[in-house]
């Protein structure tokens, strides 16, 4: 088809406005007995202009058409414009779904280069753990134990970060005897809370919970991770208000205007950049793992005072990893 007739095509809608408009003024003038001259003269006029307006439509289109097909590199006929905007849509969403797939299999390769890296790192790590303990007892072995507790929190956390985004697992959802986890982790941090003298005051709580033990662990760490960190010579407590596990310790404490924020990711607060010792991770990634778990957490905090972490572990609606 020719791009006149495509023009002639695309204007249908126009020219049939047009001409139930000149009818309707037709009538009008038949039934006032509109003066025969005026009436000649008013659709001269009307043609005239009309003319005009379609010549200027035509170079409007013809011009696009052109523009658009040596753009396209297109040598098929098209009965409009519209259809060859309609080609150039699918080609740019083509397009589109080759660069979301090129995206996909980029974040994939360094979702996969991170994990490898995560794991291998675990080896050096252990290599200076033992090197660390052949050391003899002195203030910088008590100083190389901490950091390297810190750096196997760091590592575990970013790994524990990959596995919350890329892993389609569901939940291993059993009872879990919280003393047993929270021991563990009390285990794991002994040396800190010796070498930065905090007192701990722990009492077996026998309660029982619905939940998956290796991510329950998680987020008990970076919990009591949090409170090692901010309340150095202080005092960590544990315990339990109904099916709650409470974590409260008399450190620095979060400013009430902090407490909206702290579990966005990557925030880390006016405490956080002053001893630098905060991610803005941690409790962005256990508010994560508790949304998928069904359990709840909340913090409570005054500067100066005390910081209270609740973990409510009563079950909501389960989300599963996806």
């Amino acid at each position: 088809m020719t791009i006149f007739k495509a023009f002639l095509h695309a204007m249908r809608p126009q020219a049939v406005i047009a001409g139930v408009a000149a009818l309707c003024f037709g009538i009008v003038a038949f039934l006032t007995r509109f003066p025969g001259p005026f009436f000649r003269y008013s659709l001269l006029l009307t043609g005239l202009f009309s003319m005009i307006y379609w010549l200027y439509q035509w170079l409007r289109y013809a011009e696009r058409y052109r523009a658009l097909k040596q753009e396209l590199a297109l040598e098929d006929e098209f009965t409009s414009i519209e259809q060859i905007y309609q080609t150039k849509l699918a080609l740019l969403e083509e397009k589109l779904r080759d660069q979301e797939q090129r995206n996909r299999e980029k974040e994939q390769e360094q979702m996969d280069y991170f994990t490898l890296w995560l794991h291998q790192i675990k080896t050096p790590l252990a290599a200076m753990s033992l090197l660390q303990q052949q050391l003899p007892h002195s203030e910088s072995k008590k100083q190389i134990e901490q950091e390297l507790i810190r750096v196997e929190d760091y590592t575990h956390m970013a790994l524990n970060y990959l596995k919350l985004e890329g892993t389609n697992q569901e939940l291993d959802l059993v009872n879990v005897d919280l003393d047993s986890v929270i021991r563990k982790v009390i285990k794991k941090y002994a040396s800190l809370f010796i070498y930065n003298r905090i007192q701990l005051d722990y009492q077996p709580m026998q309660l029982s919970v619905v939940s998956d033990n290796k991510w329950l662990e998680v987020i008990v760490e970076q919990l009591l991770s949090n409170s090692l960190k901010y309340a150095p010579n202080g005092r960590i407590r544990i315990y339990a208000e109904g099916d709650s596990l409470i974590i409260e310790d008399n450190g620095t404490g979060v400013r009430a205007e902090d407490l909206p924020k702290i579990f966005e990711k990557g925030y880390t607060g006016l405490s956080g950049r002053l001893h630098e010792k905060s991610t803005g991770l941690g409790l962005f990634l256990s508010r994560m793992i508790c949304k998928r778990l069904g359990h709840r957490l909340e913090i409570e905090s005054e500067v100066g005072i005390y910081t209270k972490a609740i973990l409510h572990l009563e079950r909501n609606d389960v989300l599963l990893f996806d």
